[in-house]
């Protein structure tokens, strides 16, 4: 029969029951959690002190955990706290309650406004929450009671005695359950969440019977049970209080618009009230049971008599505000494609074509009869009038801009066009040389590097505040073509007419300006060197002896012409490497001077000239030296100044001479091509000092490369002897070949370093061919640059720390981000943003030293109390009410809302609100509260009671309850003894 059995019937299914389950792998992990982040045993901190909850520094740990397939976050919320080693030893006990339960008797930190819901319903320091992450929900039920117990049994594993909540059902119901454990107690968080409630327990009296009940506590009678409450009341209605907006001012250019400004001023404030409620807190922070009466009958809570007053602002949800607006729409331009003809409706090469029939025009005029001497008439000034009689033809439906608006703004861009009678002034005798110098002009002069704009009394400055304007108020993108098409028109007719452009700095173009700054600039070095040209042209014209006659004359000319072709064709190939490609000679009244020089003048023999020259632009001597082979002073020469060059010239330069290599070829040339200003003054200098050599220049030019050292000569007296220096005899050396190659030439009549005439026209193509976009881009740092300017202005009448905070920070930002070319437009926006946050904050300190009368205060300590009022209401969360309803912004608070009520019921308005009685009293007498009804009650109750057993340790119980219009919501900690039970 043994035989028969069937062998598979001998094994057997071994199940191993110690293989973890998802559940225990669970509360694994959380335990590993609470190892990691150290929160094992109990740690005892000094209490929290009064308001700390809102003041103090809260911080947070996250950690993901998973539940099979379902993940759920950790959080750590902690008040951070000091406290030394000696308390904690000091405090440390066996039968020491944990922090938790410490919290929930504390009363020094009730209703916190800025703290997490936890915080405020349970009144903790420290706990943790496991919430659903993404936007998964716990609903079912047994899943919640799993939950609970993973928790439960973490805690108990552990010994973690910080309270450890679940998240459960909807995210948006904020629905938490928890537990926190402690040597032999344990405290139960429960919550309920209701939309409607039944009247009882609307109440007082009613919650007390619940709190009474939840506890069960078996001793009787029952300890009395601590009280707190605090009411809200939210005013929304501000008649009789007018918003402090300024009006329009219907003499401007734009007036009857609101916020309407002059001429390149920015417009500031807010088209609304900021501010859209106020919400008034009447708290009763201690009392105790059958003190005060509260049911549905009867109630002494009567918020003007409450001990405790606070005030909290709501702003609008983004007001409206002038400057904010002004930056939007300015910042829109960027993003436009169209050029400045295609957005005029009129190509390029139609006005072009008109242009030129207009200029042959004024040509032909050239040589008919005129009523004025021919002398008086020029090619540009015959142009000039062309092109206006081009805008005077124009239709009223062809000019985004009136005539009156384009004049206006011309002419604060170019107040030296003033006068059209007299000659123009010099750019340097304007408006901006007639400005004083203050604290705060120094203050906006140090900004603009910082936002690589432009200074704020500068052309570029005023054009961009201009352009904003008239984008805003005067056709848009279209105002903008037509406004910036006839400043290039302006640039054009100052160039032609010598004629400086107002507004600029001296000297070369300002690297730390934007590039349309710098093109600026440039233009005017352009506009000043050819009418400095000009006008010693025509002075040297007016000296020439007249005894010559033409024959004589002509002669004059070709012998200076000859002695200037032999002057190129040896230094061609130093010259070639000039910024100009043409040969341009400043032909001076020297003539005489240079048929002497060419007659008697001889050749160079290797480094030295021979001395029989006449010196010619000296500057004044150098000092004691002297030279080195003739022993006569050294003179300092007349030199050309170095050519100016803008940001991108910078760019382009540097690109080609990184493409040279750094092959020695390709330093060389490099080298060559950087000695052109080299080769200039050393010519400048053998004229200056006829017989001086290579040791004299570079004596003076680069005193370093001569190396001087005292010797003892042969008889043995001491002297000083010179050479130069190693780098200067290195072979092929581009100082010995750039000396070797230089002439005897005075700068005057050396070939131009910088081409006035090219760089010009330059300078005039780029400012043509700018669409609005470009140009738009290039003004932005202007424009942040004016804007923080207003907002530095508007703050500082009113005296705001959190805008001066803010406009730190904007400077820092922009600094970083203006820096660049182009910076990214989410940058830009976030810039404006916070200007736009500064605006609004400005605004609404406006708008609470109006609604409570702060200027028109004359108590000068009640003035004092009201200031710091407001500056609380702008930096803090929520304020504290100094006297309640009986101190000075507690009786406008009050009488705010006394006239709301009445204004809403019909009844006319009173100033009582200060004589005897309650506002219980004043409502019989004319039927209408004070207050309306309160739109919050927040209630909390304490109690310290022994449970479950009356042998059992007392201990705290708690119980939040909120009623608001559309939510009711109960959190209770009750506590029990788990040493006998």
């Amino acid at each position: 029969m043994a035989a028969d059995s069937d062998p598979e019937s001998d094994v057997f299914e071994i199940t191993d029951f110690t293989t973890a389950s998802e559940w225990e792998r669970f509360i694994s992990k959380v335990e590993e959690v609470l190892n990691d982040w150290k929160l094992i045993g109990n740690s005892p901190r000094k209490s929290p002190e009064k308001g700390e909850y809102t003041t103090g520094v809260w911080e947070e740990k996250c950690d993901e955990v998973s539940f099979a397939d379902f993940k759920f976050s950790v959080t750590h919320h902690y008040l951070v706290q000091e406290s030394s080693e000696k308390e904690e030893k000091d405090e440390l006990g066996d039968d020491t309650l944990p922090l938790a339960l410490q919290d929930l008797l504390s009363t020094n930190n009730d209703f916190p406004p800025r703290a997490h819901c936890l915080v405020r319903w349970f009144g903790l320091r420290e706990f943790l929450v496991i919430a659903p992450a993404a936007n998964d929900a716990v609903i079912s039920e047994s899943k919640c009671n799993l939950l609970l117990s993973s928790v439960s049994i973490a805690l108990g594993n552990t010994g973690c005695q910080v309270p450890l909540f679940v998240q459960i059902h909807q995210k948006w119901r904020r629905l938490y359950v928890g537990e926190c454990q402690g040597p032999g107690v344990r405290t139960d968080f429960e919550m309920v969440h209701l939309r409607k409630v039944l009247n009882q327990y609307t109440h007082l009296s009613g919650l007390l019977d619940i709190f009474k009940s939840k506890i069960g506590c078996p001793l009787t009678p029952l300890p009395p049970v601590n009280i707190a409450i605090r009411f809200t009341y939210v005013l929304q209605d501000w008649q009789g209080y007018f918003w402090p907006q300024q009006p329009p001012d219907l003499d401007a250019l734009v007036g009857g618009e609101v916020g309407g400004i002059e001429i390149g001023k920015l417009p500031f404030g807010a088209c609304e009230d900021p501010i859209s409620e106020l919400h008034l807190a009447a708290t009763w922070p201690c009392l105790t049971e059958g003190i005060i009466v509260d049911n549905d009958v009867y109630s002494d809570l009567d918020p003007i008599q409450a001990p405790h007053w606070s005030v909290r602002v709501r702003k609008a949800d983004n007001p409206q505000c002038l400057l904010g607006d002004f930056l939007i729409e300015f910042f829109k331009l960027c993003r436009r494609k169209e050029s400045t003809d295609e957005i005029l409706g009129r190509p390029a090469f139609e006005e072009n074509a008109k242009d030129a029939a207009d200029i042959s025009h004024a040509l032909s005029k050239l040589t008919e009869p005129a009523p004025v001497p021919i002398h008086k008439l020029s090619v540009t000034s015959m142009v000039h009038s062309a092109k206006k009689k081009i805008r005077k033809h124009r239709g009223a439906e062809e000019s985004p801009l009136s005539n009156d608006v384009l004049n206006a703004i011309l002419l604060y861009l170019f107040p030296d066009a003033a006068d059209k009678s007299a000659e123009r002034p010099d750019a340097r005798q304007g408006t901006f040389a007639e400005m004083h110098t203050t604290l705060r002009d120094i203050e906006e002069q140090n900004l603009y590097p910082h936002f690589k704009s432009a200074p704020s009394d500068s052309l570029t400055y005023k054009l961009a505040s201009c352009l904003c304007m008239v984008n805003f108020y005067h056709g848009g993108v279209k105002g903008v073509a037509h406004l910036w098409q006839e400043f290039v028109l302006e640039m054009r007719y100052r160039w032609e007419n010598n004629f400086l452009i107002p507004g600029l700095n001296n000297g070369p173009p300002d690297l730390r300006c934007c590039l349309l700054h710098q093109k600026l600039q440039m233009l005017n070095c352009c506009i000043e060197r050819k009418k400095s040209r000009d006008e010693s042209k025509k002075c040297n014209s007016l000296d020439r002896p007249a005894s010559g006659t033409g024959i004589l004359q002509h002669q004059q000319d070709a012998n200076y012409l000859e002695t200037e072709k032999e002057k190129t064709e040896v230094g061609k190939s130093w010259d070639s490497w000039s910024d100009s490609e043409e040969e341009f000679f400043e032909c001076l009244s020297d003539t005489d001077e240079l048929k002497g020089n060419g007659q008697e003048g001889g050749k160079k023999s290797g480094s030295k000239v021979t001395s029989n020259l006449k010196p010619e632009g000296r500057l004044h001597q150098s000092g004691k030296l002297t030279l080195l082979s003739t022993g006569e002073p050294l003179f300092i020469p007349v030199t050309q100044e170095p050519a100016p060059m803008t940001e991108d010239s910078l760019e382009e330069q540097s690109e080609v001479l990184a493409k040279l290599g750094t092959s020695a070829e390709g330093a060389h040339l490099r080298a060559r091509m950087q000695s052109a200003c080299l080769l200039s003054d050393m010519e400048s200098f053998k004229a200056a000092n006829p017989g001086c050599c290579l040791e004299d220049f570079v004596r003076w030019y680069s005193p370093r490369d001569y190396v001087e050292e005292e010797v003892i000569d042969d008889q043995g007296n001491r002297v000083i002897k010179g050479e130069l220096s190693a780098r200067m005899k290195i072979p092929s050396n581009m100082w010995v070949e750039a000396w070797d190659t230089a002439k005897p030439v005075p700068a005057r009549r050396q070939r131009r370093l910088f081409d006035d005439t090219r760089e010009a026209e330059k300078v005039l193509h780029y400012l043509a061919v700018q669409k609005p976009a470009d140009l738009t881009r290039h003004l932005l740092p202007c424009i942040i640059h004016a804007a923080v300017i207003k907002v530095k202005e508007e703050e500082m009448a009113e005296n705001i720390p959190s805008v001066q905070k803010i406009i730190t920070q904007i400077i820092a930002h922009a600094s970083k981000v203006l820096r660049y070319t182009n910076p990214e437009d989410k940058k830009m926006e976030d810039i404006i943003n916070q200007i736009m946050s500064a605006e609004v904050t400005v605004a609404t300190a406006r708008s609470l030293k109006a609604k409570f009368s702060v200027e028109t205060c004359e108590d000068t300590d009640e003035k004092e109390e009201l200031e710091r009022f407001v500056s609380g209401l702008l930096d803090q969360p929520e304020v504290l009410v100094v006297g309640a309803g009986r101190g000075p912004a507690g009786s406008i608070i009050h009488k705010l809302f006394v006239n709301a009520q009445r204004l809403a019921a019909m009844i006319p308005t009173a100033d009582d609100t200060k004589g005897p009685g309650s506002s219980e009293e004043r409502r019989q007498n004319t039927g209408v509260s004070d207050f309306p009804p309160p739109t919050g009650r927040e209630i909390i109750l304490r109690t310290t009671v022994p449970r479950p057993a009356p042998y059992s340790k007392a201990l705290p119980q708690r119980m939040y309850s909120v009623l608001t219009k559309e939510d009711f919501r109960l959190a209770g900690a009750f506590s029990a003894d788990t040493s006998f039970f």
